[in-house]
């Protein structure tokens, strides 16, 4: 699968469901790696929470074979995803990786930092996430040791080799690799890597498609539509590897992420103006999204979430 690439993905999203099961039982990999466009691959997540079946594996785990080394993107949930990730590299280059991006703090992220340093390989993460991690990174193994059980073995949390404020940029081959921090977003940290030869970005939390997102206690709706529109969006990207889900494009992403947080924020707006209170503002019509993955896990906590925000704004 090469030029192919550019696939129907910019015309179709591919559907993803929690019910469906493993779709690599050989590897503790949710799904084999594919490849989006020539020389950028990808090992898509499950769209469910994080479980003993998928390993923790829920997101997606990047690489890129630059022709002078493979650039990872994401450590893992575990050491045996980082593992896993690297018998595929294997399998498709002898180039030895050279770096590994983590798109923010969160588990999914990091945990399996731990095996790529025993590798050798530099690990770069934004400041934020580099925090992130030193202040939560023990209860964040706790509570993938408990999912994970056996499969978390050999995991530990380590800091990053090195950190970033902005832009990280390295050009290894005909790729030029830019880890951007472009504003506050889902989470601490959270950066984009944009391939800008290739039009690509991979663009981890910044944008979901097929699970609905989830807003945290420090997720900043507003804030996070304003880096969207002043600086990811303006990327101008042709594909688009999001954090969880197919790769798609711009207008898909856009759809169910900016879109959402709109939709969400103007429901709320309205619930807010007619004098309604933060019990009845769980229950906001959300229906459009619906269809989406995770779902019912977590539009009421979005919903609660966003009007403890503009309560104040």
């Amino acid at each position: 699968m090469r030029a192919a690439a550019a696939w129907v993905l910019l015309a179709l999203p591919a559907l993803a469901s929690e019910d469906i099961a493993d779709q690599y039982p050989a590897s503790p990999l949710y799904q084999k790696p594919v490849e989006v466009i020539p020389g950028v691959w990808s090992a898509i997540g499950a769209t469910a929470p994080p479980t003993y079946e998928n390993t923790g594996h829920n997101n997606n785990l990047s690489f890129i074979v630059t022709g002078e080394g493979v650039v990872v993107v994401n450590g893992g949930a575990a050491s045996v995803l980082a593992e896993a990730l690297h018998n595929e590299i294997r399998a498709v280059t002898d180039e030895p990786v050279v770096l590994v991006l983590n798109e923010n703090g969160q588990g999914h992220a990091m945990l399996g930092n731990s095996y790529w340093i025993d590798q050798g390989v530099p690990v770069v993460m934004h400041e934020d996430a580099a925090h992130e991690v030193a202040e939560n990174g023990d209860q964040i193994l706790q509570a993938m040791q408990r999912y994970n059980r056996d499969k978390a073995e050999g995991t530990r949390v380590v800091a990053p080799t090195e950190t970033f404020a902005d832009d990280y940029v390295v050009e290894f081959g005909d790729y030029r690799i830019e880890a951007r921090y472009l504003g506050p977003a889902h989470s601490p940290g959270d950066i984009v890597v944009w391939l800008p030869n290739q039009s690509l970005v991979i663009s981890g939390d910044m944008a979901f498609h097929e699970r609905l997102l989830p807003i945290f206690e420090d997720t900043i709706t507003a804030d996070w539509l304003e880096t969207w529109e002043t600086a990811f969006e303006p990327l101008g990207a042709t594909y688009v590897i999001p954090g969880h889900g197919h790769p798609t494009n711009m207008a898909q992403v856009r759809r169910y992420t900016h879109d959402y947080l709109v939709d969400l924020r103007a429901a709320i707006r309205a619930h807010i103006d007619e004098g309604g209170d933060l019990i009845d503002a769980y229950y906001v019509d959300q229906s459009a999204y619906a269809h989406l993955d995770t779902f019912e896990e977590l539009a009421t906590k979005n919903a609660g979430r966003v009007f403890e925000q503009m309560e104040w704004e």
